[in-house]
């Protein structure tokens, strides 16, 4: 019996799901575009992220060469305030402007928005750390979408 149990949680674990990162290396083969520039504009933290994330897709030359001039911004609204005037609430938001050229000439011009509701934290540093953690989430979420809808200009 012990033997039997040992075996069946050792397939367990040898077996995988079969899992795999929409975004990889290897998955970027199944996109028909390539990046051939990248220009950026706007918030520095933003804008790093996505380099990261669509870096992948300067690497294998497709026929769809893209130039993309992104102009990105991040903004922090409060949402809400309690009786002494302390915001209670806050709202991030992440803009993504992006012009598409084609051979040097005009294609397309997309545009990104994530945003996120928060609560105010009463440890400031632990509220700057959440701060940048939700930037880059939301950096993240919009380089995913903003790859999609390049797979799809014709």
């Amino acid at each position: 019996m012990l033997k039997k149990t040992f075996l069946l949680i050792l397939f367990l674990f040898l077996s995988s799901c079969g899992y795999e990162a929409v975004h990889s290396k290897k998955n970027s083969i199944n996109y028909d575009f390539f990046i051939e520039e990248l220009t950026f504009v706007g918030d520095k933290n933003v804008n790093l992220k996505i380099k990261e994330k669509i870096n992948n897709y300067t690497l294998n030359e497709k026929d769809k060469k893209f130039t993309l001039i992104i102009n990105s911004s991040h903004k922090k609204i409060i949402l809400a305030k309690d009786i002494s005037g302390n915001p209670t609430s806050f709202k991030s938001t992440i803009i993504i402007n992006v012009k598409v050229l084609m051979k040097n000439n005009f294609k397309n011009n997309l545009q990104i928005i994530e945003n996120f509701n928060y609560n105010n934290i009463s440890n400031k540093f632990e509220l700057k750390k959440y701060e940048s953690e939700i930037r880059n989430n939301l950096s993240e979420t919009a380089t995913d979408k903003l790859i999609f809808k390049l797979s799809n200009i014709q």
